[in-house]
């Protein structure tokens, strides 16, 4: 066993072509590091509806050359045999490690495979990238991120050229045409042949976020925006002085590129700590709203004054407020969500009279909808703009929310002033997550059989109405690996995270609201359900 795992690590090492990948290799090999070795040629890195993302390092199971041209190699079989032979794939990448080498190996095996590639000029948001498919015409198109995972980690995002991310059955034909890669030395890889875009892709997308915003509004919400170390500011200035906005106040320690993202434990502005330099920043400054971008800046995130202090609003609360203000301007179309978000978007389309959609967790579902007018999904990514992007798009949505902070600050109200009006309206639609990241992946796998074996009846004394089991499927839903709870006022869907080793719960409670005097109490009531529901699924979990 010893012996064959040798074997396969040195077969792997004649023909990585990174040589930083290939010392690595060569010094486990030396060590007899046979645990190491083991870890990383135990499988492959599965290819699927998020593309491959893990940590970097040699070896089938790390995100590197090797992997990555086998990737691109599969994808051009892929699309040579859907008859896109000679069609155009356009590529993006952000500023991780190794992420620029990885979309010029793209480059050279689709120029390889007889397909013709454009590169994007510089690291540049996921969305400039699912925007050029369409505005280029594209038959696909990759970007080499990792979103908002922790610094060791890359990443590599497909989209076929509708301009959505690959669904099923895409994904697995593409990865039966990867597994059937038997040797790097038979993908062609010329040195050249491909093309380097310009700035005139760029050009056009910040063009089109002017689209977003409504003829005549008020520009006059003063922002601190933080990059999280990744590349949205040179793009979000642009577009903010496109229309007309003051400029935001950078977060200089965070404004630049750096994909050691030194001052945040993980570059998300969800998670703890991550926002806290652009409070500190606020309180110097006193904006009327914080914008940040994850490091594609495919997110944003929104940061409000309450009381004396800054608190980050939530996913779903953003996305209501986006909702209400489309809405408001007259909107048409069919909004759009996945599971995992406040039943909150459907009661404002049903009062509105529009169309509304649920699907699966993910941008590639949500982009599919037909006649998609506004999408979004609680990890805070809103598409506002599908005709342009049909993904989710940090800098556009940072566009809207700043446009209808500006229409609230002329009439003298905030942002939370337009929250309280939407709790008083359909009730306060609070929600929260449970999401527990482990290091050995069988935890969660433990925590999902658990609820299946021994399901909860009641949580926080709520009995649970109807429990499903999502790998079924429902009539209107895909089957995915999923648990979905609906109590009386609450519900509680339990999922694996497919981008990150966590384990996902999203919580939502429903508190009729009679008028604005409740409210307090509403949210007090609500903030105890949550609590209580949480510590209830925790148990029944074993985590």
């Amino acid at each position: 066993m010893q012996d064959e795992l040798i074997a396969r690590a040195r077969t792997w090492l004649a023909e990585d072509p990174d040589a930083e990948t290939r010392e690595e290799l060569a010094g486990l090999i030396e060590a007899g590091d046979t645990a190491e070795l083991a870890a990383r040629f135990s499988g492959t890195l599965q290819f699927g509806t998020a593309g491959l993302r893990g940590e970097l390092g040699a070896g089938p199971m790390r995100m590197n050359r090797s992997v990555v041209i086998r990737a691109a190699a599969g994808l051009a079989a892929y699309l040579n045999k859907q008859g896109s032979a000679g069609g155009l794939v356009v590529i993006g990448y952000d500023a991780r490690h190794k992420s620029a080498d990885f979309a010029r190996d793209t480059a050279a095996v689709m120029t390889g495979a007889g397909l013709r590639a454009a590169v994007l000029p510089r690291p540049l948001p996921t969305p400039v990238l699912a925007f050029a498919i369409r505005h280029l015409g594209a038959v696909a198109g990759v970007e080499v991120t990792a979103s908002h995972n922790p610094p060791r980690d890359n990443g590599y995002k497909v989209y076929l050229g509708d301009g959505s991310q690959i669904v099923p059955p895409a994904d697995a034909e593409i990865a039966a045409e990867i597994d059937a890669v038997r040797s790097l030395a038979d993908v062609p890889r010329p040195d050249g042949g491909w093309e380097t875009l310009d700035d005139s892709v760029l050009g056009a997308y910040l063009a089109r976020t002017d689209a977003v915003l409504a003829d005549g509004s008020p520009r006059t919400a003063r922002t601190v925006y933080t990059a999280m170390h990744g590349v949205g500011k040179d793009t979000l200035l642009a577009a903010f002085a496109r229309a007309g906005f003051p400029e935001p106040v950078l977060v200089a320690e965070q404004a630049e590129p750096d994909p050691e993202f030194p001052t945040v434990a993980f570059p998300n502005p969800e998670e703890p700590g991550a926002m806290d330099l652009a409070f500190a920043k606020a309180r110097e400054t006193d904006p009327d709203l914080i914008v940040a971008n994850d490091p594609d800046a495919d997110r944003c995130a929104v940061a409000v004054k309450d009381g004396a202090d800054w608190r980050m609003l939530r996913g779903d609360e953003v996305g209501a407020l986006l909702a209400t203000h489309l809405v408001r301007r007259g909107a048409q179309g069919t909004f759009a969500e996945s599971i995992v978000s406040s039943s909150l978007l459907g009661r404002i389309a049903e009062k509105a009279g529009l169309p509304y959609e649920e699907t699966l967790t993910g941008f590639k579902w949500i982009a599919r909808v037909d006649g998609l007018r506004y999408g979004y999904e609680e990890a805070l990514g809103y598409c506002v703009d599908p005709e342009g992007v049909r993904d989710k798009d940090g800098i556009t949505a940072a566009l809207l929310i700043t446009e209808l902070a500006s229409q609230l600050k002329e009439e003298g109200r905030t942002l939370l002033d337009l929250l309280d009006d939407i709790a008083v309206e359909h009730g306060l639609h609070a929600t929260d997550q449970l999401s527990v990241r482990v290091e050995d992946l069988s935890v969660i796998a433990r925590a999902m059989e658990q609820l299946r074996e021994q399901p909860p009846t009641t949580l926080a004394g709520l009995a649970i109405t109807k429990a499903e089991d999502l790998t079924r499927g429902t009539d209107r839903l895909p089957p995915t690996d999923g648990l979905r709870y609906t109590l009386d006022g609450a519900r509680v869907i339990v999922r694996p995270s497919g981008t990150e080793p966590k384990l996902k719960c999203y919580l939502e409670v429903v508190v009729p609201v009679a008028g604005h005097a409740d409210l307090p109490e509403a949210h007090a009531t609500a903030t105890d359900l949550l609590a209580k529901i949480k510590q209830d699924l925790s148990a029944a979990a074993g985590i």
